[in-house]
């Protein structure tokens, strides 16, 4: 199997859902809300582990009644949570309000994850010993850069979802090896058009610019730029989807599959994942991703 550890960040999401979202100032009545374990980081732990890879994950969670839960559903979901460290004090939440056509709003506070920080002789084993270190940017960026750094230097291959968008230090970009972002966030990182995938190509080797509703579009500095069409499906909830995205790319290029395939197969991981309310259990299976993947696949 391939191993996949991922630093990152394990959240609370509180959903709330409406008819619309709101605009600033008003209120909306919603028809329902839900209370489930998120966060980017810990998302794309599960997406991985059900996707079919051997998964740690490393992050930070609360002393609090929400920090329990986290860490009994990395357990369940068959993700390592041993390493994950226990902080005194709240763990992350996150905000979410979801409209009818599946589109959502996030406020998300550290808490524990703020905490995660200076990794450990163990960590530091773990991300070594892994074939793909998956990072995002829920956690602080020096965490990020020390594991992406760490990671390069032993061989290990390096997947950046930069993401919520913020600048980046040179130090890090020059350890990843496969860039994922969104519109938003690739704007931020080159200062340019919002739809300009080979932009990133100046500051990363190779990257994936995920399109939504529209699908996504690899590059790299060989020439290559694919685009990769949406799978057809009908959009019950957003949340998660690019979390599914991140983690079964990393499965599939970890287990040999070319990039563009890997792409490919990861765009199917996020349509099966939007069929489903909520973050983490709509993570799909290995089985899910490859029954859709099927059916498109001429």
């Amino acid at each position: 199997m391939t191993r996949v550890v991922v630093a990152g960040s394990a959240n609370m999401d509180l959903v709330g859902i409406a008819p619309r979202l709101p605009q600033p100032g008003e209120t909306v009545l919603g028809t329902e809300f839900l209370q489930m374990p998120g966060g980017k980081g810990a998302n794309q732990a599960i997406a991985a582990a059900r996707a079919g890879a051997q998964t740690c994950f490393l992050g930070a969670i609360g002393s609090d009644a929400f920090g329990v839960t986290l860490k009994a559903r990395l357990g369940a979901s068959g993700v390592d949570a041993s390493r994950v460290r226990i902080v005194y004090g709240t763990s992350g939440v996150a905000v979410i309000m979801v409209d009818t056509r599946g589109e959502n709003s996030i406020i998300a506070t550290p808490g524990a994850n703020a905490a995660f920080t200076r990794l450990t002789d163990q960590e530091l084993t773990a991300v070594r010993d892994a074939d793909v270190l998956v990072c995002q940017l829920e956690i602080p960026v020096e965490t990020v850069t020390e594991a992406a750094v760490t990671a390069h230097a032993a061989g290990t291959r390096v997947i950046l979802n930069a993401a919520p968008a913020q600048r980046l230090p040179s130090e890090l970009l020059d350890a990843v090896d496969l860039l994922v972002v969104n519109e938003g966030e690739a704007a931020m990182i080159t200062g340019r058009g919002r739809d300009e995938p080979r932009a990133l190509l100046d500051y990363v080797s190779r990257a994936v610019l995920t399109l939504g509703a529209e699908g996504a579009c690899f590059v790299d500095r060989d020439g290559t730029e694919l685009r990769v069409p949406p799978f057809a499906v009908e959009t019950v909830d957003s949340t998660a989807a690019g979390d599914a995205f991140t983690g079964a790319l990393a499965v599939a290029w970890g287990e040999g599959r070319d990039l563009p395939d890997a792409v490919r197969w990861a765009c199917a991981a996020g349509a099966a994942c939007v069929r489903r309310l909520g973050a983490s259990n709509s993570l799909p299976t290995r089985a899910d991703i490859d029954a859709l993947y099927a059916a498109a696949t001429p």
